[in-house]
């Protein structure tokens, strides 16, 4: 059985792995992945449906269980005007896009407001001077916001405690390596819901 992930950008890289960490003792056997990535949120809201329809119907999709669409909250403009909070914006995004693509095995989730704010569930994985300086809000991951989400939070304390940037390909993968997805599960309602649905329809199939 297979899942497939339709993600943005780099960092989701290491999601396939990250994700098995928490699915697979779960699971009777473990579960598989591929990843279709888009270069960013434009092509995804250009093409997802398209890519959804070549990855999971016809012979070579019989072993998919699960399309799973996966966009960072911060950075789309799709959003009407008037939806202004992150709930707001995650469920219109969420009935959106599994209205466009419409078929039976695709859902559709949101990185509230980034994949990086999974990263700050478990201050110490971070490099000590980080871990430090990161604010009150970060006790609760998913609140980092549109005003500073989580990669532009990262990005200015490791310049300011590092002397360098974040690198979302190296430091982001690094980082998810070391994170445990039970402590992001815990900490974050969003992803949460997104892996107890994983979780749930690998199981039913």
């Amino acid at each position: 059985m297979k899942v497939v992930l339709f993600v943005e950008g780099t960092t989701e890289k290491a999601l396939p792995a990250f994700f098995k960490k928490w699915l697979d003792p779960r699971l009777p056997r473990p579960i598989g992945f591929k990843v279709v990535r888009f270069e960013g949120w434009a092509e995804y809201d250009r093409e997802i449906e398209r890519k959804v329809e070549l990855n999971l119907s016809g012979k070579k999709a019989a072993d998919v269980v699960l399309g799973l669409g996966l966009l960072d909250l911060y950075g789309p403009t799709i959003y009407p005007r008037g939806l202004a909070t992150a709930d707001e914006r995650y469920d219109w995004g969420k009935a959106h896009f599994e209205k466009r693509v419409d078929h039976p095995r695709f859902r559709q989730h949101f990185a509230a407001h980034e994949t990086e704010a999974w990263l700050l569930s478990d201050p110490s994985i971070l490099p000590p001077a980080v871990a430090n300086a990161l604010p009150g809000r970060c006790a609760q991951p998913e609140t980092v916001n549109f005003d500073e989400p989580p990669a532009k939070l990262l990005e200015r304390l490791y310049r300011e405690k590092l002397r360098r940037g974040y690198k979302k390909v190296i430091d982001g993968m690094n980082l998810f390596a070391a994170l445990s997805p039970d402590t992001a599960h815990a900490r974050c309602p969003r992803f949460r819901a997104m892996l107890d649905e994983m979780l749930a329809v690998v199981k039913q199939a």
